[in-house]
């Protein structure tokens, strides 16, 4: 566990002796699109159909706009904050190629987020920008989602299956969603008529999680990993994007070694670990913008 114990305010609670927990960290690291840094270094995010302000003072974190059961129901699970990241780090850093981007990404934590929302949002994400993606997001949720009202702004929930589901694809185009949005529309009608079950899919194992993730419109094997890895629990999934292919490149690999082969072998590596250790690749290769000759 890495928090001490949790204390009461009017509108929110105080986490205590929290480690290994870094906002910029675990909402830059390419994990979630629906948080925003604020002036104050403060992060505002839309998740589980709630707004909640995030903001970090050594190592205590306060969160805005919630209470005490849903810190304990929700807020707990969702920064996975049950989990000693301290072993993980210790585990992953004895590997000395990994250990720089272990050190440079110490506060990163996995988000467990929304199956369904995760599934349309990185079918979005596909061959996408993340301000594309955000605005895409956004538009989705201000057109299907629940209005939420937080210090005088609008903000809107990522809409459920219910709310989504008769939505056409040009509807859903009109979000400036471009080819994805047959994807999504297929995706979502796939999911309605239970031609897909999320709960069956969650159930799998990984190997068995990834294939059947890949039978949805729109998802290929990068998007199914980041599917698992962010909101199904599935740590040894391992995403390849252009940004850990040039990390596993600089770092263990020749510079031709195919998107498949780089996963096969960082699953190998690094086992049950494998989505933590994409995690902290992914943030050292572009923050530092790491470039392979």
């Amino acid at each position: 566990m890495d928090f001490g114990y949790v204390s009461c305010f009017d509108g929110g609670v105080k986490v205590h002796q929290v480690r290994n927990f870094e906002l910029e960290h675990i909402f830059e690291c390419g994990q979630c699109f629906r948080w925003d840094r604020q002036e104050g270094g403060s992060y505002i995010g839309v998740a589980f159909g709630r707004v909640l302000e995030v903001e970090k003072t050594g190592d205590e974190v306060v969160l805005y706009n919630t209470t005490e059961d849903e810190f304990r129901d929700i807020w707990a699970d969702y920064f996975d904050l049950y989990r000693d990241y301290g072993t993980i780090k210790e585990v992953l850093g004895k590997d000395p190629l990994l250990k720089k981007s272990v050190e440079f990404g110490h506060g990163i934590r996995i988000l467990n987020q929304e199956p369904f929302e995760l599934i349309l949002s990185f079918i979005i994400s596909s061959n996408n920008r993340i301000p594309m993606i955000k605005r895409g997001i956004r538009r989705i949720s201000e057109r299907w989602g629940k209005k939420l009202t937080y210090k005088g702004v609008d903000y809107y929930a990522f809409p459920d299956l219910e709310e989504i589901k008769d939505a056409t694809a040009e509807e859903l185009a009109a979000c400036g969603l471009g080819f994805r949005a047959k994807y999504i529309k297929q995706t979502v009608d796939a999911i309605y008529r239970k031609e897909a079950d999320i709960d069956q899919i969650c159930s799998c194992d990984p190997e068995g999680c990834h294939r059947e993730l890949q039978k949805l419109t729109g998802v290929g094997p990068k998007v199914a990993d980041c599917i698992m890895l962010f909101s199904m629990g599935k740590h040894s999934a391992f995403p390849v994007d252009v940004w850990v292919k040039r990390a596993m490149q600089h770092f263990y690999l020749a510079p031709d070694v195919s998107l498949k082969k780089i996963r096969e072998f960082g699953i190998d590596k690094f086992g049950e670990l494998s989505g933590f250790a994409q995690q902290y690749l992914f943030y050292y290769a572009r923050e530092n913008n790491i470039k392979v000759e």
